[in-house]
């Protein structure tokens, strides 16, 4: 009996406000927005200045590991020499932005 009126209770003020559900809808929404949406397309977009702002010389690395100078630039490939002298060809989307930027950064910039 006490748990049927404490039940009936519960129900009660629940039903009280109804902006309740669509407020935290929203807030759900904004929260996968800030910290979902938003740094991947910050991340995508970074990708894509990066990959535009290439030029002859750059060292690189690619996704895979692979370390090297860009040889030729094409529009959508780039020609890698690697160490040996071997030269491989590559998708741009295939240079990492974040290695590259390790490898090119000043040593007294690193962190430890």
């Amino acid at each position: 009996m006490i748990a049927t009126i404490s039940l009936l209770a519960a129900t009660a003020t629940d039903t009280d406000s109804p902006f309740k559900f669509p407020l935290m809808m929203g807030a759900i929404v904004l929260v996968f927005y800030f910290f979902m949406i938003r740094p991947q397309t910050k991340k995508a977009k970074d990708q894509k200045k990066f990959v535009s702002e290439l030029k002859k010389g750059d060292k690189v690395i690619t996704t895979a590991g692979m370390h090297g100078k860009i040889a030729e630039l094409n529009d959508t490939t780039v020609l890698i020499e690697t160490e040996g002298g071997h030269k491989i060809r590559h998708d741009k989307s295939a240079i990492s932005l974040e290695a590259t930027k390790v490898i090119n950064t000043p040593p007294a910039e690193k962190k430890s």
